[in-house]
């Protein structure tokens, strides 16, 4: 199949047609320089789109010319061609035939509104499904690490929060599987607005507590996994994992490329050598079966079902199926279809220039999993073990959560993200009706900005007809919070109810300080519509002032991304906020 080329690379592919078909009368040769050994462009040349020495000498004994891979890999690592040489006379631009594949980036994201804002007095109830995917945040992180602003529709704000630990206490035993948190507080951008947190954090299963795990790796092998950050990084994750499997564990790996196959049949957790030596053996070639692969994998999984143990299907490809089932909503029944029988599907995401996001997703959805996107070799430990637990041990399921807000104490509200998991409002008492799962030891966030009742920042007018607020019991509270949920291999869920007190802390703090600035980035990536105007140097600040205990760096490595998001960004006109829009 044609080697495929990020967008990135698109000056390095066309520089290199250019100087192929310039050569080409002279039979010369074409070759690359290393940066290293190159000479510096004059600085008159720095602002050349592509930039290209004026005249090339020949080098002596030239190689044979690089393939496209080659070439793709050598831009990814330096950034930019620096300099070119081929033999022979200067080049000449001139009329030509390209000679390499110019890649078009397929990436695809499944498109959705911001949650837009209600008024309490006409709709008081909000009600979501939890999520636990993290694979947004990672994917922004790569295309900003590669010097991209990401698309609008690849900024999911629930997954930016929840890839942060706040601290929430958890239960004292696994009877609740969770605890919940409530705090609110001035919003950082317009302290006439507020900013109401709801944690909830999962038990926390010691490692030597949990279950015996029937797992199967669901590998891509398809010739778009040829790349280094896919395949390669993919098995030295999966390595990651093996070493930590127990006797008690069984794994097994299913393969799919234009056909599926098993490459290891299930075998005992400690056998970490013949397991090592099955990820060694993996390759890429061909076209993508997807839909193949996830039946021969669930039939593994359920025929070494194990039914009081974790069983699941760990799929891990950059989603680009092109083969056999390709209908998202094919798929999607698919999944469901094999997730009554207690085997549920996570997925991991990698790659670029053609990731399908938007499948990987769905399918994590459908499936009673979470999608993580995998950009590095820690990343890839951090997933598969150092939450091992509360990616692979289920808690909880279809947790579901309610707000209904008092009209009294609350003139607006939006809730921050999960856009994909919002409910209708008869869905909650609906069991139903399918919702997301927690892991163990999870902690999950959601964010409501609230607009009190009175408050200048209000962005929607009120109604000319509408009736006066006179009623004022409950007047001290803000709002009822319920929350539904199921133990796992039960079909009745449990239900937890509580008020929210109507009166705000005076300050924020560290945990929904750093929160409020997670958000705040992630409505600043796809444009800022909802910030009155607070800006990625104020952003920075926030979450450097709430940084607290960091051992792992992550939220160092926050404040990097912004920083990097603010030098990547268009400085102009900021985007008018709603109420003043409407003006």
């Amino acid at each position: 199949m044609p080697a495929k080329l990020p967008l990135r690379t698109l000056p390095l592919a066309l520089a290199t047609a250019l100087a192929l078909a310039a050569c080409a009368p002279a039979r010369q040769s074409l070759q690359a320089v290393d940066t290293h050994a190159a000479t510096p462009a004059p600085k008159a040349e720095a602002n050349r789109p592509y930039p290209m020495t004026d005249r090339l000498s020949a080098p002596p004994a030239p190689p044979a010319p690089p393939s496209a891979p080659a070439f793709a890999r050598e831009a990814h690592s330096l950034g930019a061609l620096k300099a070119m040489q081929v033999a022979g006379a200067p080049m000449r631009i001139a009329s030509f035939a390209p000679v390499l594949p110019l890649a078009v980036n397929t990436e695809h994201y499944t498109p959705r509104d911001s949650n837009p804002v209600r008024l309490a007095s006409e709709q008081p109830v909000s009600t979501f499904g939890l999520d636990v995917d993290t694979g947004s945040y990672t994917n922004v992180r790569r295309m900003l690490e590669a010097g991209q602003l990401p698309p609008a529709d690849a900024v999911r704000a629930e997954e930016f929060i929840n890839y942060f630990d706040y601290g929430y206490a958890p239960p004292d035993d696994r009877s609740q599987p969770f605890s919940v948190t409530t705090e609110m507080a001035p919003a950082p951008w317009n302290r006439q607005r507020q900013l109401l947190l709801i944690g909830v954090q999962g038990y926390r299963v010691p490692a030597s507590a949990i279950p015996a795990a029937n797992l199967v790796f669901l590998v891509d092998t398809s010739g778009s996994m040829d790349e280094p950050d896919k395949l390669p990084l993919l098995k030295a994750s999966l390595k990651q994992l093996v070493t930590k499997l127990r006797r008690q564990d069984r794994v097994a790996i299913v393969t799919y490329a234009g056909s599926a196959g098993v490459a290891l049949p299930s075998t005992p957790g400690d056998r970490h050598a013949t397991i090592d030596a099955a990820i060694d053996r993996l390759g890429a070639g061909g076209s993508t079966n997807g839909a193949a692969g996830i039946d021969l994998a669930y039939t593994e999984a359920e025929q070494g079902f194990m039914k009081d143990g974790v069983n699941r299907v760990i799929l891990a490809t950059d989603g680009d199926f092109n083969v056999g089932t390709v209908s998202e909503q094919a798929l999607k029944t698919t999944i469901e279809d094999h997730r009554r029988s207690g085997v549920a599907l996570t997925t991991l995401g990698f790659g670029q220039g053609n990731y399908n996001d938007a499948m990987a997703v769905m399918l994590a959805d459908a499936g009673n999993g979470s999608h993580h996107y995998i950009d590095s070799l820690a990343e890839g430990r951090r997933v598969l073990v150092d939450e091992m637990s509360a990616t692979l041990l289920t808690i909880a399921k279809d947790v579901k959560v309610q707000v209904e807000f008092n009209p009294a104490q609350v003139k607006e509200y939006r809730l921050i993200g999960y856009e994909k998991r919002v409910l209708r409002r008869e869905d909650f008492n609906n069991d139903a009706v399918d919702s997301g799962d927690i892991g163990a030891g999870a902690n999950v966030t959601a964010l409501y900005e609230i607009t009190p009742t009175g408050s200048a920042a209000a962005r929607i007018d009120p109604l000319h007809y509408a009736k006066p607020a006179g009623d004022r019991s409950h007047r001290g509270e803000l709002a009822f919070l319920r929350l539904r949920y199921k133990l796992p291999g039960h079909d009745r869920s449990t239900l937890i109810e509580r008020p929210i007190a109507a009166q705000a802390a005076h300050g924020a703090s560290a945990r929904l300080r750093f929160a409020a600035a997670v958000a705040a980035f992630a409505d600043r990536l796809r444009g800022g519509r909802y910030l009155d105007g607070y800006d990625y140097a104020q952003i920075s600040a926030l979450a450097r002032g709430a940084r607290g205990n960091d051992p792992d760096g992550c939220r160092a490595g926050f404040v990097q991304l912004v920083s990097l998001a603010d030098g990547l960004s268009t400085h102009g006109p900021e985007v008018a906020d709603d109420a003043t829009a409407q003006r």
